[in-house]
């Protein structure tokens, strides 16, 4: 009976193993500031008010890779930005699940924490009260929550090697408040951090409005939907029409119907499929490569 129960632990302790070692955890190298300060700890908890695994609290930039399968990698690498306010990351559904998603079509994907909102235990009861104020908060830190960005792309860029990937293939999608990430790595890179194409999701415009298309700026697609009860619309096709006056390479899939925050949620409705326009649109412009289908 001993032995039995032994083996059970070791098998236990293995899997915890395999699962804890599975992905590669990168902190990054960031700017020290004193307008912004955190107390405690990064906290990852599941939201009862969102309903799903959150981050938040972050102080320091890292990201988690998730590389693709050899035998599927095809050298393009996506920096996944989750969003939630600058005061969370929605970590699962604009996170993991969509970089699980990009492996299957021989993507290597990086999911990025960079730093929000100071907060204590729940940073996501504080989002929903902050009203007014939000903004003023979400002002000061979302310099350094782009400048991640950047860092994380001049990492993955420098790195390449490391993870077979083509330096010349990196792009960067985020979502709503990382979407306001996107657009702050869009108006601010240089050429060493310059990223390939970008992906922004329901973009935050009004934490970040839109501005002068920049004269090299890189092929773009858009996902929004129609009735974003944030009013997000408007927005990104204000940010298309400047990509589109620029004459870039810019795409918009508009939904008619899908709100705000659908990520990688199931709603049956046509935006739940904003992942594979966003492949085919990728594929159209040479960016990856198709593999066989499953």
């Amino acid at each position: 009976m001993n032995s039995g129960k032994n083996l059970i632990l070791l098998y236990v302790i293995f899997s915890l193993h395999l699962m804890t070692n599975a992905q590669e955890i990168i902190e990054l190298p960031y700017s020290t500031t004193t307008e912004v300060k955190w107390q405690g700890g990064e906290k990852n908890y599941f939201s009862k008010i969102w309903e799903t695994q959150v981050v938040t609290n972050v102080s320091k930039p890292s990201m988690e890779v998730f590389q693709a399968d050899p035998s599927l990698a095809n050298g393009t690498s996506v920096i996944i930005a989750p969003g939630g306010g600058l005061y969370a990351l929605s970590i699962n559904s604009e996170g993991n699940e969509v970089a699980k998603w990009l492996n299957k079509k021989g993507i290597t994907a990086f999911v990025l924490k960079y730093r929000l909102v100071p907060t204590g235990d729940d940073g996501v009861a504080e989002v929903t009260q902050a009203g007014e104020t939000i903004l003023k908060k979400v002002a000061k830190v979302l310099p350094l929550s782009y400048s991640d960005g950047l860092m994380a792309i001049s990492y993955v860029r420098e790195n390449a090697n490391k993870w077979s990937l083509d330096p010349e293939k990196i792009g960067f999608m985020g979502f709503s408040a990382g979407g306001a990430v996107t657009m702050g790595v869009a108006y601010n890179y240089e050429p060493s951090n310059r990223p390939n194409f970008l992906i922004p999701v329901y973009p935050w415009t009004s934490a970040m409005p839109v501005q002068k298309c920049p004269q090299d700026a890189p092929p773009m697609l858009i996902i929004c939907a129609t009735d974003d009860p944030l009013g997000l619309a408007s927005g990104s096709i204000e940010l298309y029409d400047s990509w589109l006056r620029a004459e870039k390479t810019i795409g918009l899939h508009m939904y008619s119907k899908g709100g705000h925050g659908f990520g990688m949620k199931q709603q049956g409705l046509p935006s739940d499929n904003w992942i594979s326009r966003f492949y085919e649109w990728a594929l159209t412009e040479g960016l990856t490569k198709e593999i066989a289908s499953e």
